[in-house]
């Protein structure tokens, strides 16, 4: 190989790397293993690791511990999808356009808009592609976002308009929704989009039809990031009014891993499907006029769109988007509607057991969906989460890091998962 490339030596591969860089001495690892030595080892390693196969999690702000039926893993896992868990080449099997083409019906349906992409990475990245859309459409320079919006959206937001001639704008929100007047008080001929989470990050359920019609009063689009597992219960947003959805597909079938990989969720109306980046697949007839699924659309800067192109995404979650297609497919509306029951049943049972003995406080006056925000009137949230992880409890998010005026708070999630017994023993423990 050194021949074939015209070097002397492998030494001289390293050539450019400055001698004050380059190791001098061997690697200091420790000596090799057999299978089984290894195997053992990287368990011991790995039984460190705090997960929801041996803790009770009451986890939020973004990851779930949802139900994921067998079914899922199943289809997911067969090597004809497996092989091509990102799939972008126009020569994509037939087998794999079809998955993507229903997944992009699944979402249209249950957002309520015309156009879904056949997905993106996660959450905070298909509402910063939403805002990139919105400001090209309406060609103004500020983007509106409440507080009550995922923290860590917004420093996505602030990262994509960091080189960008556009202002991000936060209202707060104190009481843990937006105010309408507060929006009506900054919304103006300049403004792009106002971006609402619905639920929003506290669990609450914004105004959103309301905060929707002062945006398009001013001419501004309203982007709407929502909880799919929500909508078995809440209005669409193509319904109250959204021009743009983005979401964290997440709770469909996606188990919480650490972090990842999830999945981006992006859907808008017919007028702006120009604009949506990655790709999108329709379904159209062969020369033998038997059904068949094409890509649609690449506005991507690899192929004919060169600097005209709509984003720099350049790869999809297919997997993952196959997953939640099985999984949507599974639960069908009423599956869908029962599993929100549960989540707000379930949610308004514990933020109210959690409430009544005062060692805890409802942080906010509000209705919510699957999760809330309650204080710890000592102050000791940190105390109380360190109790409640030795009693195998993941108790909740403490959130100051985002909020400081929230340093005594913490944000507690409930799932269709948890049993009356498991919430109850949260009492127990955050309480006692």
């Amino acid at each position: 190989m050194l021949e074939a490339i015209g070097a002397a030596s492998i030494d001289e591969l390293f050539s450019s790397i400055p001698d004050e860089l380059r190791l001098t001495r061997p690697l200091d690892l420790p000596a090799a293993m057999g299978e089984m030595e290894l195997t053992r080892h990287v368990g011991e390693i790995a039984s460190k690791n705090a997960s929801v196969a041996d803790h009770v999690c009451f986890l939020g702000g973004g990851a779930y511990d949802h139900f994921i039926p067998a079914v899922v893993d199943m289809v997911g896992s067969r090597s004809e999808f497996y092989t091509a868990y990102t799939p972008y080449q126009p020569e994509a099997s037939q087998g794999t356009l079809q998955a993507m083409f229903e997944y992009q019906t699944l979402i249209t349906r249950l957002t309520g808009m015309d156009v879904s992409n056949a997905s993106l990475y996660d959450g905070a990245t298909a509402t910063a592609e939403a805002m990139l859309m919105a400001l090209g459409a309406t060609r103004r320079r500020r983007v509106v976002v409440p507080a009550s919006l995922h923290p860590e959206y917004r420093q996505v937001l602030e990262t994509y308009l960091a080189n960008l001639d556009a202002e991000l704008v936060t209202l707060p929100t104190p009481d843990g929704t937006l105010a309408p007047e507060r929006l009506s008080d900054v919304v103006d001929d300049q403004t792009a989009c106002v971006i609402v989470q619905h639920p929003n990050f506290f669990g609450g359920v914004e105004q959103a039809e309301v905060l929707s019609s002062i945006a398009h009063d001013a001419g501004a689009l309203v982007v709407g990031v929502i909880d799919p597992v929500s909508l078995g219960l809440l209005q669409r947003p193509g319904d109250w009014g959204a021009d743009i959805v983005a979401a964290e597909g997440q709770g469909l079938g996606c188990p919480m891993a650490y972090g990842g990989p999830y999945l981006g969720i992006l859907a808008c109306s017919e007028k702006l499907v120009r604009r949506i980046p990655g790709r999108l697949v329709g379904e159209t007839t062969d020369r033998r006029d038997r059904r068949c699924f094409v890509l649609t659309m690449q506005t991507r800067e690899q192929h004919i769109r060169r600097e005209k192109a709509t984003s720099n995404i350049c790869t999809n979650q297919g997997l993952v988007a196959l997953r939640a297609s099985v999984h949507l497919a599974l639960l069908g509306p009423h599956g869908l509607r029962e599993l929100g029951r549960l989540c707000i049943q379930k949610a308004n049972y514990a933020r109210d057991r959690l409430t009544s003995n005062g060692a805890l406080s409802a942080a906010f006056p509000m209705g919510v969906f699957k999760e809330f925000v309650v204080r710890a009137n000592d102050g000791d949230v940190n105390g109380r989460l360190a109790r409640a992880r030795r009693e195998g409890i993941l108790a909740g998010v403490p959130l100051e890091r985002w909020y400081p005026e929230l340093s005594d708070c913490m944000l507690v999630a409930v799932t269709e998962k948890r049993t009356r017994a498991e919430i109850d023993r949260l009492v127990d423990v955050l309480g006692g």
